[in-house]
């Protein structure tokens, strides 16, 4: 008995990953995402491990994730695979204030992302 799996969204020759609750604006993010975005997946490491940008440590931690899923799971070459697609997503926004002067109040917003990778495999060129 018991439920029936689901069907595999992504093709055979994908893999994918996703992280929730990144302490970043959508925006920021999207950056980091975007310059790795068509790369081959140990370029986008290696610009990763030297980005200045304080999200991008998690960002290669979610794209070694893909990497691993790529490989244990589903069988695919490592060194073929490259970063085919990366999404950004808004989620909550923690709301805090600050007191001004002359009563009034300032308001600071503190977003949180989620972002989805998904790593393929490239075609063999003969």
């Amino acid at each position: 008995m018991g439920k029936q799996s689901a069907e595999r969204r992504l093709s055979d020759t994908e893999a994918m990953a996703s992280a929730r609750s990144l302490r970043v604006s959508p925006q920021k993010l999207n950056l980091v995402a975007q310059s790795i975005c068509g790369m081959a997946c140990d370029k986008a490491l290696a610009e990763l491990t030297f980005s200045k940008r304080r999200i991008a440590v998690d960002v290669r931690k979610l794209l070694q994730s893909a990497i691993a899923n790529a490989e244990n799971n589903h069988h695919l070459d490592v060194d073929r695979l490259y970063v085919s697609e990366a999404s950004v997503g808004k989620t909550s926004v923690m709301k805090r204030w600050r007191p001004r002067a002359r009563g009034r109040v300032g308001r600071i917003i503190k977003p949180v992302s989620n972002m989805r990778l998904v790593v393929r495999e490239r075609e063999e060129t003969a």
